[in-house]
């Protein structure tokens, strides 16, 4: 049975009414990172969560455009139900939609167990190991994403907002003529999502919000948050964010870089050691070891889609090659400059359609097994990457991607079986209705000529 306090529900909707709120929104992430989610009225919310709120388990296999993957407990299992409970924790008010509240759901079994395809569940796993070494993960998310105007004309009904060359870091109407980036970074500021800073991009109507850093599971859910709500507040302008990894051929792709740092009992860095070479500790050393060790699998969570392996290669900034480096933009594992409590490793492996929580556990596990393996990395790269003489390169593709994920079966131990088979099934059967699919590529390389 599932365990609810009954006792704690009642009072959160109590405070719920005396804040003139009417409705909670019960959203949680499903595989790709999209919510999903049920409006409940107030007045009987404790009533309606008591025994948790019912969803088919078939959400988790259920793409884009609408196809339900027979995942393991799914439609071959004729669809049965999970049980969604609200995390208390994470009651936030809508800035923009006065009386309604948000709640993060956890996700469970009938039978009261977390379920192992929630990926809040997946990134929850990996926090308990890291607390058996006595560590506690720091993730502080960087996310890119476009913004579009309508434009029935174009090929797929969208064109870049603001659009203007040269406009990377740039602030203002220059790059942002409608002000859409000033006014979302208000409103997430208001939401609670302790987003601290925001500029234009290389590309025209490319945007980076920064979030600040904090535990894990409270980044990944900040995360999750922000990407939800951009899209909505896009949405109330007439205009679309997309976290498509890259939307378009003629500008660079958006990438989702996560700061990892972690951090002992006593307060202290667990990374830094102004003693060691680089002021890096065994710790942090161990950790990169294992990034690297574990970055083909890694690729199948952090560069989840097709299109995301065409945000890869030389001179986009966006790695190709198993490396780190001191500094270095050019680098998969970037170590920034600073060091004491600062002292962090940026990887630069993932792009904006990963989900937060996905992509955050993946990398915590795979730093969890070089810390736990004491794994030494190989020598930092030095000058300007791509050298495909000096590492290996990252998988080019989703399938290359998908095959050292299911290889990766230490990576896998550490992210829940049951999870990686479900992931597995899911992305091939994307993969199988892209090859049957006639793309507008094919058409215009062999109608004519052909």
């Amino acid at each position: 049975m599932l365990a609810v306090d009954a006792t704690a529900m009642e009072a959160a909707q109590a405070k719920l009414a005396q804040q003139e709120i009417d409705v909670v929104r019960l959203g949680y992430s499903d595989l790709i990172g999209a919510e999903r989610g049920r409006d409940i009225l107030v007045r009987r919310f404790a009533r309606t969560v008591g025994s948790g709120v019912a969803f088919c388990r078939s959400v988790f296999g259920t793409s884009p455009m609408g196809d339900v993957v027979d995942i393991e407990g799914g439609l071959s299992d004729g669809l049965p139900d999970m049980l969604a409970l609200p995390d208390l924790a994470t009651l936030h008010a809508v800035p923009w939609e006065p009386g309604v509240a948000h709640a993060i759901a956890d996700v469970y079994n009938p039978d009261g167990t977390p379920a192992e395809e929630s990926p809040r569940n997946v990134l929850r796993r990996v926090i308990d190991r890291f607390a058996a070494l006595d560590l506690r993960p720091m993730v502080g998310p960087e996310l890119e994403f476009y913004v579009l105007d309508p434009a029935p004309e174009a090929p797929q009904g969208w064109r870049r907002y603001g659009e203007g060359t040269g406009n990377v870091y740039t602030a203002g109407l220059k790059g942002d003529p409608e002000n859409t980036l000033l006014a979302a970074l208000r409103r997430l500021d208001a939401y609670g999502l302790d987003v601290v800073a925001a500029n234009h991009e290389f590309a025209s109507g490319q945007f980076e919000i920064n979030l600040w850093h904090s535990d894990a599971l409270n980044a990944a859910d900040r995360a999750f948050r922000f990407k939800t709500a951009v899209q909505e507040l896009t949405r109330m302008q007439g205009k679309l964010a997309t976290f498509m990894a890259k939307p378009f051929n003629d500008e660079g792709g958006s990438g989702f870089h996560l700061h990892l740092s972690a951090w002992s009992p006593d307060g202290s860095a667990a990374f830094d050691d102004p003693d060691a070479p680089d002021g890096l500790s065994e710790t942090a050393r161990s950790a990169i070891a294992g990034v690297l060790a574990h970055a083909p699998a890694l690729a199948a969570l952090l560069n989840p889609t097709i299109n995301s392996y065409k945000r890869f290669g030389p001179d986009t900034l966006a790695p190709w090659l198993i490396d780190w480096g001191l500094d270095n933009r050019s680098a998969m594992v970037r170590i920034p400059p600073e060091r004491g409590g600062s002292t962090r490793m940026e990887l630069r492996l993932g792009d904006a359609s990963a989900n937060p929580y996905l992509g955050i556990g993946a990398v915590l596990a795979a730093a969890y097994l070089g810390i736990r393996d004491k794994l030494d990395p190989p020598a930092k790269l030095e000058g300007y990457g791509y050298d495909v003489s000096k590492a290996d390169r990252l998988p080019g593709d989703l399938t290359t991607a998908l095959a050292a994920l299911e290889a990766d079966t230490d990576l896998a131990e550490i992210l829940g079986p049951r999870f990686v088979t479900t992931f597995l099934a899911y992305k091939r059967n994307e993969l199988e209705r892209f090859s049957q699919w006639v793309t507008d590529w094919e058409f215009r390389e062999y109608s004519y000529h052909l």
